[in-house]
């Protein structure tokens, strides 16, 4: 590693209400790989979206290779060998993956698009990253883990020297997440920059050399990795220690509150059946592919149900649509904020209310303003959401204050089964522990928490009992107190086995 090749001295940017950053300072060099962490709301992605040309910053100055930088736009950035991986994917469905991938720039020849041209040199870059995609597939019909590694693929086709990742693994499976991570060793040793953002603290050890850490828009400080340690990395990032990261409480278990019998819907979600008591959170583990999300989607009448019974306090409930369920009282986080859980162009008041009306409007229909305020208000302060008022566009926010509405319009309804479908994907730790706080206080209430997740430590560590699908099916479940790492991953992989040991 030389010297820094990108230099950021004194940079602030604001938005109406708020200082997203505040004199910031950040460097980073030639082949290495750089951690920027903070929680949600710190700056990381304005900072980011300002180095790649995304957003114009308000002061300071950039120096990219030892010259500084005016008016930076996505064009000068790319010129300069800038590229970003956003956390949310922009890709265009409708289109291959070489379109996607040189998207314009497309490859002509005499005036005329070069198909051919556009995917031998896709399928060279593809086949450099070791990744097993045909580049004529249409991208829509590729996995969220397919298209993530794609638009890494993008990134790299522009030769980047500088490469910024914003949460590259939340949707990738472990064995991708290896691959990701042999990608990122191999452009390291080509002399590649790359900024590394992520949540995922466990994962740092794997790949990253330094460490810069923001605070509500404010640098707080860089080291190197070998030079410090999660709690430090942690403490740094919220102003204070969090002594413990998964808040598992202790509760009577009640009465059965929710009880799914042999559900089928799809190729996904084949004769599924558990059940739900109150005090309890249960957990449902798998690797990608396992029908997790779809279970829930069709529980909560989003997917049509070929068979099955749901019975709610011992009694059965016919649901065809969400809104059935909402009014049976079981309520759906989902796993796609942005796409399924926000109107990301209305505020963050209009998407609290807008699935209450039926509460906060009287007999006429009509709005009750000091109902919605006090609704509203109280979801805000209960998650700490960082706004300065409830009028911002929720599309605004970063993601995991994005989330944090989507869980709080629910609460606010008096539900009796809640689920939750990747509840913490994309937010940091001090958020993550709030929401299973909150998880914990409904639980505590004796509402029936059902929650997905595709990390194996935070449903260890917060649900009280454990249920295992693979392909479509539930082939384990155990209490929290019984089950192990390996014991989990054998169920999630080993289904085909399974029932030739039981036969």
């Amino acid at each position: 590693m030389g010297e820094y090749i990108v230099e950021v001295s004194g940079v602030s940017k604001g938005f109406p209400g708020v200082l997203a950053l505040d004199n910031v300072n950040f460097n980073l060099k030639a082949g290495e790989v750089l951690a920027l962490l903070g929680e949600n709301g710190a700056g990381k992605s304005t900072l980011m979206k300002i180095l790649s040309g995304i957003y114009e910053k308000d002061s300071g100055t950039i120096k990219v290779f030892g010259e500084e930088v005016h008016d930076m736009s996505p064009k000068k950035a790319q010129e300069l060998g800038v590229a970003i991986i956003h956390q949310e994917l922009n890709m265009c469905s409708h289109l291959t993956v070489a379109e996607n991938i040189f998207l314009g720039r497309e490859k002509t020849k005499s005036g005329i698009l070069s198909d051919k041209e556009m995917e031998k040199q896709a399928k060279g870059i593809l086949d450099k990253l070791n990744m097993d995609i045909s580049p004529d597939t249409v991208v829509g019909d590729l996995a969220v883990s397919k298209q993530q590694m794609v638009e890494i693929a993008k990134a790299l086709s522009t030769n980047a020297k500088i490469l910024i990742m914003d949460e590259p693994t939340s949707a990738l499976t472990s064995k991708e997440i290896d691959d990701l991570f042999r990608i990122i060793r191999q452009l390291k040793s080509e002399g590649c920059a790359i900024v590394y953002i992520s949540h995922r603290l466990e994962e740092l050890q794997h790949i990253v050399d330094r460490v810069t850490i923001l605070r509500d828009g404010q640098y707080i400080t860089s080291m190197d990795f070998g030079d410090t340690n999660l709690e430090e990395i942690i403490a740094n990032m919220v102003g204070r220690e969090i002594k413990e990261k998964f808040p598992r409480i202790s509760c009577k278990k009640g009465k059965k509150i929710f009880e799914v019998k042999n559900l089928n819907a799809g190729k996904m979600v084949r004769d599924v059946s558990f059940e739900l008591y109150e005090g309890e959170i249960v957990g449902i583990a798998g690797l990608m592919g396992a029908g997790r999300t779809e279970t829930t989607r069709a529980i909560f009448g989003v997917d049509a149900k070929e068979s099955g019974e749901i019975i709610l306090d011992g009694k059965p409930i016919t649901i065809n649509k969400p809104m059935d369920a909402i009014r049976a009282g079981i309520v759906l986080a989902p796993e796609d904020r942005k796409k399924d859980g926000l109107c990301t162009k209305l505020s963050i008041r209009e998407n609290i209310a807008l699935p209450n009306l039926d509460i906060i409007c009287d007999k006429l229909g009509i709005v009750n303003r000091k109902k919605e305020k006090v609704m509203t208000q109280k979801a805000v302060s209960d998650l700490r959401i960082k706004t300065p008022n409830t009028e911002i566009n929720a599309g605004s926010l970063s993601g995991g204050n994005q989330q944090k509405v989507v869980v709080g319009k629910w609460l606010a309804r008096n539900s009796r089964v809640v689920i939750f479908d990747e509840p913490t994907r994309g937010i940091d730790v001090a958020a993550k522990v709030e929401i299973y706080n909150l998880m914990n206080e409904l639980k505590r209430q004796g509402i029936g928490v059902l929650f997905v997740s595709s990390e194996m430590p935070e449903v260890m560590g917060i649900s009280d009992k454990i249920i295992v699908m693979c392909d479509g099916k539930v082939t384990g479940e155990m209490i929290t107190e019984e089950a192990t790492q390996d014991a989990i991953l054998k169920y999630a992989t080993s289904f085909e086995k399974k029932v030739a040991a039981e036969a």
